[in-house]
């Protein structure tokens, strides 16, 4: 069984910069499709960005494009997400989830597709 534990999430100030972390157990992380979701009270989860070491190998929402990048290590079986430039309205808790195989398709921002889930980070950006 496919266990997620992400960490990072912490407050800080507009413009400044978080890594979030998605460590796994029980399985290689590179047999999966690996989503980042987040959720702000009041409002429904949204996909952040997806990573895969297949196929389409990397997607981001319209909303972080150009300031989130996801990356893997293998080696750690962890999955990172880099937040530059953060924004008042990245405040979420952040989860990761899993699916295996596969890669970053039209499922990639659809959380129901993910079979595995983190606890969830907070991030609340804030001056």
């Amino acid at each position: 069984q496919l266990q997620l534990v992400e960490t990072g999430g912490d407050l800080v100030q507009p413009g400044r910069s978080l890594r979030l972390s998605c460590a796994a157990s029980g399985g290689a992380l590179r047999y999966y499709v690996i989503g980042w979701f987040r959720q702000a009270p009041g409002k429904e989860r949204e996909g952040v960005s997806c990573f895969s070491s297949s196929g389409i190998t990397s997607a981001y929402a319209d909303s972080v494009k150009g300031r989130f990048t996801i990356s893997g290590d293998n080696a750690k079986n962890t999955v990172y997400l880099q937040m530059n430039s953060l924004k008042p309205e990245d405040t979420a808790v952040y989860y990761c989830a899993a699916r295996p195989f596969g890669s970053c398709d039209s499922r990639r921002f659809t959380a129901v597709s993910y079979d595995y889930w983190g606890q969830g980070t907070q991030v609340t950006v804030s001056s």
